[in-house]
């Protein structure tokens, strides 16, 4: 999949948070978000949530960016270890895929608020034949 190639539907709720992808390649993502108000916690640096859900559509963009046509992801795991606080204006994430079998994708992804990085994460990503969980599957006895 390529940057171009993404369903408007794939990323209503990247949109919905700030978020936008900056790249996409082969096993490869990067995302970032402008830090808002509504993404910070009570000290004024960036809630781990807003963090983790970065972290998990970034792990995401990078798993079906090797699938082919016809099959997408969803999450099986993601941890996430938060390493500094997240001061910046810009939150981003990049994600590599490390390995892939049939059935999964496994990712890691790092995060960063200026170049400091502050959280690194590992994501667990199904393989999902679209079809089949859409019911477009064709009878196999017609």
């Amino acid at each position: 999949m390529k940057l171009n190639e993404i369903d408007k539907e794939d990323i209503d709720f990247l949109k919905y948070i700030g978020g936008e992808v900056m790249d996409l390649g082969d096993g490869y993502a990067e995302l970032a978000f402008e830090v808002q108000q509504h993404h910070k916690q009570h000290l004024g640096v960036v809630h781990g949530g807003a963090i983790a859900t970065l972290a998990d559509h970034c792990g995401w963009y990078a798993s079906v960016s090797v699938l082919d046509p016809g099959f997408s992801a969803v999450t099986i795991e993601i941890k996430i270890n938060y390493l500094k606080p997240a001061k910046g204006e810009i939150l981003r994430a990049e994600a590599k895929v490390v390995n892939q079998s049939k059935r999964t994708v496994f990712t890691v992804i790092e995060m960063f608020s200026k170049d400091t990085l502050v959280a690194y994460a590992t994501g667990t990503y199904h393989v999902i034949d679209e079809s089949r969980i859409l019911g477009t599957e064709k009878n196999k006895n017609s």
